[in-house]
């Protein structure tokens, strides 16, 4: 426990204040930025910065040209360190008990320069690796001026409380009653799809990617026509060159694109999809030529339900009626059925598209119904969509028609 002094006891609603050492330390380490507050010539400052916490110790960075760095040379700069996490918004019937869901950390003290080399450089790897645990060793340490110019202060953790809010609402009693809604919006800070910059050819590291079940990881699938790989934007060209056919976006939910740019956020959309766990995307390359020629993907992932849908299904007009498409759902469908067992799959197709239904009931997926107007295309028109499934009952039989197709098939040479 931290001690209470004059400057870390609360003066009203003391009930939300804690000097749990450990509950302190969690939020200093889920946030990623803190505010620095000191006083220049008499005035108050607050500025925004990156922190790290090593142990008691609470460091800050910044630049040795700033005022802050300059004061903390010599006797130390005191100062007040705020932290503060968002969990959510509270709603009250009244407007009076509006409130939200928090923690914030405060912490008083003198900090200082750091100038032992070696305690400055492990700092800065550990504001590296607090983004992303590996990150360190996977980019450029800095360079001499580079270190020099950076700063970093340390303020020891001593004077430290943190307060919080949690739970709902907290009307009055004579409230209760007043036909308003009433509640708490929870709040979280998430990342996005991670956007490389122009050039990068690296794939995205582990420490970036987020946690997936299996049901939701593109691992890589290999036959011998064709290799199923993650979907990523450096597809885009080649992609775009293999499918930029009418013929081939004829049913397709989007209209054939005019340039790779277009493709490009047709695949960006997909790779949210994926980011969010509603979809996993694959490009087909052919095994013979190693050319992209196309992309599937997993969709409708229901792991509770244990059902599946593959569609978001582009193959280039050289490929149709080669091993291609067919391996690829063989690859597809042995996935689900035998390695994460599930019990379904699903398709969906225009119902104008009379050759992808031949083709479902050629494997042995039956024809479920009809989903009338389920969605527009992009003339503007409605989209009857014909379902189709298969179930684990049926999985081996229709492995046997697939493999017979395959080997009616030719591979692909182009």
């Amino acid at each position: 426990m931290y001690p209470q002094t004059t400057r870390t006891t609360a003066s009203r609603s003391r009930d939300r204040m804690s000097y749990d050492r450990a509950a302190t330390h969690a939020v200093l380490d889920e946030a990623y930025h803190c505010t620095l507050g000191f006083t220049v010539d008499g005035e108050p400052r607050v500025l925004p910065t990156l922190h790290v916490r090593i142990g008691d110790t609470l460091y800050l960075h910044g630049s040795t040209g700033s005022r802050p760095l300059l004061d903390a040379r010599a006797d130390g700069l005191p100062v007040c360190v705020t932290v503060t996490l968002l969990d959510g918004l509270v709603y009250g019937r009244s407007q009076f008990h509006h409130s939200a869901n928090y923690r914030s950390v405060i912490a008083h003290g003198t900090a200082h320069l750091v100038t032992d080399p070696g305690e400055k450089t492990d700092v800065l790897t550990a504001l590296v690796e607090k983004v992303g645990v590996g990150r360190a060793a996977d980019s450029r340490p800095p360079s001499r001026r580079e270190l020099a110019e950076t700063a970093v202060l340390a303020l020891p953790l001593v004077e430290v409380s943190l307060r919080s809010r949690t739970g709902g609402v907290r009307d009055e009693p004579a409230d209760l009653d007043l036909p308003h809604w009433a509640g708490v919006v929870p709040l979280r800070l998430t990342a996005g799809l991670p956007e490389p910059d122009v050039g990068v050819t690296a794939p995205l590291p582990a420490y970036l990617r987020p946690a997936r079940s299996p049901w939701h990881e593109p691992v890589a699938l290999r036959g011998e026509h064709v290799l199923l790989e993650p979907l990523d934007l450096s597809h885009t060209d080649e992609l775009y060159a293999a499918t930029a056919e009418a013929e081939v976006w004829q049913y397709l939910s989007r209209s054939l694109p005019t340039g790779p740019e277009q493709l490009r956020e047709v695949i960006l959309a997909a790779l949210n999809q994926q980011h969010r766990g509603e979809r996993v995307a694959w490009v087909l390359r052919c095994a013979g030529t190693g050319a992209v020629v196309g992309t599937t993907s997993y969709y409708a992932i229901a792991p509770q339900r244990r059902s599946l849908a593959i569609g978001h299904t582009i193959l280039g007009r050289p490929w149709w009626r080669t091993g291609i498409n067919t391996e690829a759902k063989l690859l597809l469908l042995g996935r689900a059925f035998d390695e994460l067992e599930a019990v379904r799959m699903v398709w969906h197709t225009d119902i104008r598209n009379e050759r992808s239904q031949r083709s479902l009931e050629r494997l042995g997926a039956h024809r479920e119904g009809v989903l009338r107007m389920d969605r527009q295309r992009p003339d503007g028109s409605w989209r009857d969509t014909v379902q189709y499934s298969m179930t684990v009952d049926e999985w081996p039989k229709a492995q046997v028609s697939l493999r017979e197709m395959l080997r009616a098939q030719p591979s692909s040479t182009r």
